[in-house]
């Protein structure tokens, strides 16, 4: 691999001049910046990544920690987050926490370790040790995601509040009364969040929402097989799953059709989090969608600025119903054939509806 010393003697100039070419020095004549391109282009220079951050104290490098890798909705994450670094001209390695503050805290560390320039988090619980460190000790940093409330560092979220308003409107409509929640961990801001939306929309229509129906998961399919299973075996089980997260409503799917049940026939099934495998279940799953790119594109620029010296503003974006058939189908009203009343008979009086 040629060095920047090579650069220099293909070029006839000195290692400094070549440095200052480089680096894109405004004292440069034109002539070297030529003569330094064409000798790089040559002998196929890459300059040093290492020895370069050493002298900028930046490395040009993102740290993004996510909860865990193999639910799809982080993976679209990820994905959002390395294509807008690269666009702004930084690198992004990535974290898998698997859903363990320990982990969490090991890739911190690591990452830290090695000269990231901020950090993305989407943090597994209330607070890692070692994360809480970097944050108090000013290690540019963004929450995406979920976040540690009462920790002085910006979030980048979506609202699904409304949304899920909007999914207990859609299965009122539809006759459902029982409905049940496979509610995430309650360590995480996300599952108390949805927990608690999911109450609210329900107290609106005077429905409660009792301990029985109320499950706890862990974000994974097991938990959603299991609470769903539970769910089933109760004298008067819920009409409703809404799981809190898509792998859960993939565990409860498969719980479901275990008891020789169907969805929506015997019961309804809805979750937070849409994911593209939802077109291709049978039924169709009805979901609450985040807008998900737009949150990884939204949380980068939010640490760049960070990096830069700005303040990062937090960013919040609203969720959206997406509608399927998992839920159940609204049975159109029967029309009846126009009568024309008679000259003797009264006309017919009005009640309003309180």
């Amino acid at each position: 691999m040629a060095s920047i010393k090579d650069v220099a003697a293909e070029a006839g100039l000195s290692v400094a001049t070549v440095s200052r070419v480089l680096n894109d020095h405004p004292s440069v004549s034109e002539d070297a910046r030529r003569r330094v391109t064409a000798a790089v282009e040559r002998l196929g220079y890459r300059p040093n990544a290492v020895a370069r951050s050493l002298r900028t104290d930046q490395t040009r490098t993102l740290g993004l920690v996510i909860s865990d890798v193999m639910n799809p909705y982080f993976t679209e994450l990820a994905r959002s987050v390395e294509e807008e670094a690269r666009a702004l001209g930084y690198s992004v390695i990535i974290g898998n926490a698997d859903e363990r503050p320990d982990l969490q805290d090991h890739h911190v560390t690591t990452l830290l370790d090695r000269r990231i320039d901020g950090l993305l988090v989407s943090p597994t619980d209330g607070g890692s040790p070692r994360m809480l460190d970097a944050a108090r000790t000013g290690t540019p940093m963004v929450f995406v995601d979920r976040w540690i409330p009462g920790v002085d560092v910006p979030v980048v979220r979506s609202d699904g509040r409304g949304a899920v308003r909007d999914l207990v409107a859609h299965l009122y409509a539809l006759g459902h009364r029982r409905l049940a929640i496979i509610a995430g961990p309650a360590a995480t801001t996300t599952g108390r969040e949805r927990v608690d939306a999911f109450r609210e929309a329900l107290g609106a229509y005077g429905l409660a929402l009792p301990d029985a129906y109320i499950g706890q998961g862990d974000f994974q399919a097991d938990s959603g097989r299991r609470v769903t299973e539970g769910f089933l075996d109760l004298a008067e089980p819920p009409e409703v799953v809404f799981a809190a997260d898509n792998l859960m409503a993939l565990g409860a799917l498969d719980a479901v059709r275990a008891r020789g049940l169907r969805v929506p026939d015997d019961i309804a099934l809805a979750a937070f989090d849409d994911i593209r495998w939802f077109v291709h279940t049978d039924p169709p799953v009805t979901a609450i969608a985040q807008p998900t790119g737009a949150l990884g594109r939204a949380a980068v620029r939010a640490l760049v600025d960070r990096i830069e010296g700005g303040p990062g503003e937090s960013v919040t974006l609203p969720a959206r119903l997406v509608v399927r058939r998992s839920c159940g189908e609204p049975t159109p009203p029967r029309s009846a054939p126009p009568q024309s009343p008679s000259p003797q008979s009264p006309s017919p009086v009005r009640r309003s509806t309180p």
